[in-house]
């Protein structure tokens, strides 16, 4: 019996959230298992907004079928990142109704009982938000960051926002350190936005151009290649994994065959796809601080005698970690230790293997040990830097380090058609060991897509490291996440947004919270730094996030 995917997958609209009761509940479930697999096309309403014919759908994004348990770990996991109803948008956009941060304040609520605040207290933050009219707003579905720093301690603390529903939020920290502590709150995104980002991925998930070149002899072809690519009288070439599944397409050149494809590359990104562009603007409503509404900061005492300690760090129950001095300090584990140079770094990597799998994000790290380590050589593999496959060997020390790229879809130079490996099947070939270490780090080209191919693909990554953790039990695993970037214009925007790494960082999160790997938490670390933030963050971010890596590798004794 087969059943259309869109009988089975239930999706967040615009104006609303699918809540499956629980008799209800048992009945999706039965339907589902007498399918098997689902249908891998993947079928995405247009937006309310827009107010379609019932019918319409898009259909052209083809994802990889999928399990009757990975089905509905799928929705549970788009139940919990469903994000509040968002507005509607006229057309012509005007922006008086929107959320407008210069209009919008934040307040520091008195402490809970009174008094002075303490080292281990929680400090609330309310926050209003007011449109360009200076009305208040009375829906929710803003993109907020929160931190507490103090730059003079080199301080920081990221926040954690509440949604009220209402056009209010809350922003909880805990106060880890003594003296100022400074509330910062910036608007990434208005709720507005957010409508917009969701047709995009909805409408325009090819809006990223990507192509591939054929070549035979002294005849080349390019043509274009997505997952999600629009049907035409054109042939196409399938490109499908054969041993992970994971779906890639072109549109077949014209007068060469399939197996004459010789690299991959991003040519650019399509215009003219947005009429609402005033929803993104810098300095406006784009990443833009919201004032206080009185004092903007506290100041903090040591903590109470009698006092119990800072509370270890659980999901959902406070940060994981924040700075001090400017070292990156964990809550609730093992604490980290200080590699400050190249003979420490080099000690504790002495006899290990890292391989390293991911996006530029992750080749940053490759780089960085490169450099921090005098007697890492580069072994010349004949590849781009940018893409790899990169390697360097310490031989008096029996240190190797790899990265390689993960496979498409990558916004990217060109890339060797034969270069692009998934790292599922990398993770295959790794016989694994106690002087093993695998780092990953695979999200940063994911956002222009439907949440669920992102999804699909870390399930397939997962079942590779529950193979090799099945294997070899003792390997490590570290999974680096996501972090906020500078987002400056639409192009920025629409293509990288905040809102979608969020998006992604929490699918992540839940993942692998089962699984024997560890997390460093880059989301954290990038919004309680006083830096700006970057696609790749600035080298003393990735100096902490290093140090924690090798804190995994080489636990101090008794920690």
């Amino acid at each position: 019996m087969h059943i259309p995917a869109h009988k089975i997958k239930y999706f967040l609209c615009l104006h609303s959230v699918f809540q499956i009761d629980a008799s209800k509940t048992q009945q999706k479930i039965n339907k589902v298992k007498d399918s098997i697999k689902v249908n891998t096309t993947f079928i995405i309403p247009r937006p309310a907004t827009v107010t379609p014919p019932a019918d319409m759908h898009y259909d052209f994004c083809k994802l990889k079928p999928l399990s009757t348990k990975e089905a509905l770990e799928e929705q549970r996991l788009l139940d919990s990142i469903a994000w509040p109803e968002t507005p509607s948008l006229p057309s012509p956009l005007s922006l008086s109704s929107t959320s407008h941060p210069a209009h919008s304040a934040f307040t520091i609520l008195p402490r809970w009982g009174g008094g002075q605040w303490h080292i281990g207290d929680k400090l609330e933050v309310m926050i209003q938000m007011h449109d360009f009219q200076g009305h208040l707003k009375r829906s929710g579905g803003d993109v907020l960051l929160a931190r507490l720093h103090n730059i003079a301690l080199g301080a920081g603390v990221a926040g954690q926002v509440l949604d009220h529903l209402n056009g209010s939020y809350s922003a909880i920290f805990t106060l880890l350190w003594e003296g100022n502590a400074q509330v910062q709150v910036i608007l990434v995104h208005p709720s507005e936005a957010v409508t917009e980002l969701r047709r995009l991925n909805t409408e325009h998930p090819d809006r990223v151009f990507f192509k591939s070149q054929f070549q035979l002899g002294s005849v080349t072809e390019t043509t274009t290649c997505n997952v999600c690519l629009r049907p035409t009288q054109q042939p196409v070439c399938n490109y499908t994994d054969l041993h992970t599944n994971e779906p890639w397409f072109c549109y077949k050149p014209k007068s060469l065959s399939c197996d004459t494809r010789i690299s991959n590359f991003k040519e650019g990104y399509k215009q003219n796809i947005s009429t609402m562009e005033k929803l993104f603007q810098s300095g406006v409503n784009l990443k833009v601080a919201i004032p206080p509404s009185g004092v903007a900061s506290v100041n903090v005492l040591p903590k109470q005698n009698g006092e119990s300690e800072v509370p270890s760090s659980r999901v959902g129950s406070g940060p994981s970690g924040y700075y001090f001095q400017g070292v990156w300090r964990r809550l609730g584990v093992t604490p980290i230790h200080q590699f400050n140079s190249s003979s420490a770094i080099t000690q504790c990597l002495k006899g290990k293997t890292v391989h390293m799998y991911g996006d530029s994000t992750m080749r940053q790290w490759f780089e960085y040990l490169d450099a921090a380590l005098p007697d890492l050589k580069a072994f010349n593999m004949h590849s781009q830097k940018t893409i790899g496959p990169l390697m360097s060997l310490d031989y008096k020390n029996n240190i190797l380090v790899t990265y390689r790229t993960h496979g498409p879809p990558l916004r990217s130079v060109s890339v060797p058609a034969i270069e692009l490996h998934y790292i599922a099947n990398e993770l295959d070939e790794v016989p694994g060991g106690r002087d093993t270490v695998i780092v990953l780090g695979i999200w940063a080209h994911f956002g222009t897509f439907p949440i669920e191919f992102f999804i699909r693909r870390l399930q397939t990554i997962r079942r590779a490291m529950v193979r090799l953790l099945s294997r070899a039990p003792d390997t490590l695993i570290v999974i680096r996440t996501g972090n906020p970037k500078s987002l400056k214009t639409f192009l920025h925007a629409s293509t990288n947004s905040d809102w979608y790494s969020l998006q992604q960082d929490k699918v992540l999160r839940d993942m692998f919270k089962e699984l024997n790997v560890h997390l460093v938490d880059a989301w954290e670390m990038v919004v309680a730094h006083h830096l700006p933030h970057e696609l790749h963050p600035q080298p003393s971010i990735i100096k902490n996030m290093i140090n924690v890596l090798l804190s995994y590798i080489c636990p101090q004794k008794g920690g």
